[in-house]
């Protein structure tokens, strides 16, 4: 099992990858000689080819299908090449097969090759189709740039420059139009609600009303009258009829914020709702058709609840047609400061303060701070902050911040672009975009945090 590298270019110059997989050894000599313009990587068989995709992650891949231990078929190379896309699934592979090639050639682009070459091979038409694919790659990583850049403020209103965050609103549109009900799972404070809305704000409902209900907050002797509402002379109190909040969300969208609380006998009325999509009220005799689409929400653990009997498993699979799970203010790094500025200008505004930035021990405090209250910590912070601040400058000791140091172990390459692309996004936020001060920040050169800015595919 041999896996070879072509390293002899300068390491100033970044070329594309390319993996040949091929197990004659004369043709890999070829075939890596061939191609001057590109960064080869030569593999035999099946283990030393996904390894290459693992360590080098090359755009392109040229697979030869007759690999050991079945040099004369195909059955190994079909396995690799499924292999291949499931490692990295944008990867243009060009198979390469002298056994059946028309047969090899419809599977081949079935399963997912890019493009097919028949034996024996043509090296300038090879290098045709391999220039071609990567130039089609770049094209689409290019794509995949564009959007994953549109930074500002997203769906519902919501700020943020995080990829992470950014893809999970980029899901909430696709299931918006969809009426299906959606559950949303994250830690408290992290703009739940926010999402919800923006679900129904992009969904055909948006004329109709957006009905929120915290389901932890209200009692439980309370929270059926609440949700089913009640007829006059239904219980003691009960001095006219009421509506409940799924009538009042008809043709609209309901909320159930912290659906892990509702009780389990509750929980079973509010699942013949779902099914059958009428209600009673309490004290009621008739049912009423109630067109109402559900987004709940809760922060708990629904699959333990599930195993602990105290959420019903039926229940759940009504609610979570479509689960979208919210990232914590952690795992978003360059959001916090963004955040701080906005509730900064929000406050000072608010409360006609003096208040116009942050200092630069507040800026580092802000990136240092593990954010458990999320968002709604940090607003909370901000708000105090713009309170307590002397001068023009919010500071750390305004913000009451300690520096938290949480790291997350990976392997060296891994850590190493983390903790890059961490920075820079942080620096690019404190430094409002101005590349120049984020060079500064990070103590590097104009032309250093250029190279660094594409390598990893970020941008101002």
């Amino acid at each position: 099992m041999t896996v070879q590298s072509d390293r002899a270019k300068p390491l100033t110059q970044s070329l594309p990858k390319l993996l040949i997989v091929e197990d004659d050894l004369g043709l890999q000599r070829q075939l890596r000689w061939a191609y001057e313009g590109y960064d080869v990587v030569v593999a035999s068989d099946r283990a030393s080819a996904l390894d290459a995709i693992r360590a080098e992650e090359p755009d392109v891949v040229t697979l030869d299908l007759g690999l050991p231990p079945d040099p004369d078929g195909t059955t190994e190379g079909f396995i690799t090449l499924r292999e291949i896309l499931r490692l990295k699934p944008d990867t243009k592979v060009i198979v390469a097969s002298g056994h059946g090639a028309r047969e090899s050639a419809l599977r081949a682009i079935g399963e997912g090759a890019w493009d097919f070459y028949a034996k024996p091979i043509d090296i300038d038409q090879l290098g045709l189709i391999v220039s071609r694919a990567f130039h089609v790659h770049a094209l689409e990583a290019e794509n995949r740039r564009l959007v994953a850049n549109d930074t500002g403020t997203a769906l519902g209103g919501m700020i943020t420059a995080a990829p992470e965050m950014l893809k999970v609103t980029r899901t909430i549109e696709r299931v918006a139009p969809a009426d299906v009900s959606v559950m949303l799972l994250g830690a408290s404070g992290t703009g739940k609600e926010l999402l919800a809305r923006g679900i129904h704000d992009c969904s055909p409902r948006s004329k109709g009303a957006f009905v929120a209900i915290n389901c932890a907050a209200i009692p439980e002797t309370l929270l059926e009258s609440e949700l089913f509402g009640h007829e006059k002379g239904a219980f003691t109190g009960a001095v006219k009829t009421t509506e409940g909040k799924i009538e009042q969300a008809h043709g609209g969208t309901l909320f159930l914020d912290e659906v892990g609380d509702i009780p389990l006998p509750l929980q079973v009325k509010l699942l013949r709702f779902l099914q059958e999509r009428t209600i009673e009220r309490i004290g009621g005799r008739k049912s009423i058709a109630v067109d109402t689409r559900i987004v709940c929400a809760t922060h708990q653990d629904v699959g333990a609840m599930i195993a602990a009997g105290t959420f019903r498993e039926d229940l759940y699979y009504r609610l979570a047609e479509i689960v979208v799970r919210i990232p914590s203010l952690a795992e978003r790094p360059g959001d916090a400061g963004l955040l701080a500025r906005h509730f900064l200008k929000k406050y000072a505004k608010s409360m006609q303060s003096a208040v116009t930035d942050l200092s630069a021990d507040a800026r580092a405090a802000i990136d240092a701070w593990n954010w458990p209250g999320n968002v709604r910590e940090l607003e909370n912070r901000m708000k105090r902050a713009v309170i307590m601040a002397d001068g023009k400058l919010v500071t750390a000791a305004d913000l009451d911040l300690a520096e938290d140091d949480a790291g997350t172990p990976l392997n060296l390459r891994a850590i190493r672009e983390t903790a890059d692309r961490k920075a820079i996004r942080h620096a690019l936020a404190r430094a409002d975009g101005n590349i120049s001060n984020t060079a500064k920040l990070l103590g590097v050169s104009r032309p250093t945090l250029y190279d660094l800015l594409k390598s990893y595919d970020l941008h101002a």
